[in-house]
């Protein structure tokens, strides 16, 4: 049975130049390519670890192969990643890479309610994800209505993704005038001084916060 370095340099040590793993890794770079599988059954072409969802491409910049690993394998072996043009240390790396999980995380989050709107016919939560997507936030009542539909499917969502305004007087007053059962609902949603801004409206912090 192979160890873990074994399979590493077995995977790597072929499509590189050098003939040791730290100078292998010194000619690889992340490509800024990325692929969402939606379910994690993907294997790193690096570990072999397996039921991976996200994919990360490198490439060796002088044999031009390239591999789909996954993101803890380019920071624990410190595969190059920039920004810019600019190579990143280890803590801007684990930022990118963490935000651009993120990112496509996000970006299937909302491709499912899409096509939820689209199965159910559901025009108000059309309605909700164009405004979302134009204006980068959601009102109170928007808001309700995506997390009702991401709860009752079972969405894979962050709450931290869909961002609430409370910028105007009627955003407020909706809040306001919410049922507190809704307002609950979207709660993770809310930064803390929404929610003091909700308890001073009436209602009152959900029991499991």
């Amino acid at each position: 049975m192979t160890t873990y370095p074994q399979r590493v340099a077995a995977n790597i040590l072929p499509l590189s130049v050098a003939g040791t793993l730290p100078d292998a890794f010194g000619e690889w770079y992340f490509t800024d390519n990325i692929e969402d599988h939606e379910i994690a059954n993907e294997d790193c072409e690096l570990c072999d670890q397996e039921q991976l969802r996200y994919h990360f491409e490198i490439k060796n910049r002088r044999t031009n192969h390239h591999l789909w690993v996954g993101s803890s394998c380019i920071l624990k072996f410190q595969v190059q990643v920039f920004e810019n043009g600019i190579l990143l240390d280890a803590k801007g790396s684990k930022k990118k890479l963490n935000e651009l999980k993120q990112k496509m995380r996000l970006d299937s989050c909302v491709k499912s309610l899409r096509n939820l709107a689209e199965t159910e016919d559901n025009v108000i939560l059309n309605n909700a994800l164009d405004f979302y997507l134009k204006n980068k936030y959601l009102t109170p009542k928007f808001a309700f209505v995506v997390f009702w539909r991401l709860s009752s499917n079972n969405i894979d969502h962050s709450p931290s993704f869909f961002k609430v305004s409370l910028k105007n007087d009627k955003y407020k007053q909706d809040l306001t005038q919410m049922d507190e059962s809704r307002v609950h609902l979207i709660w993770p949603a809310l930064t803390s001084s929404q929610r003091k801004l909700a308890i001073q409206y009436g209602h009152s912090e959900p029991d499991n916060t």
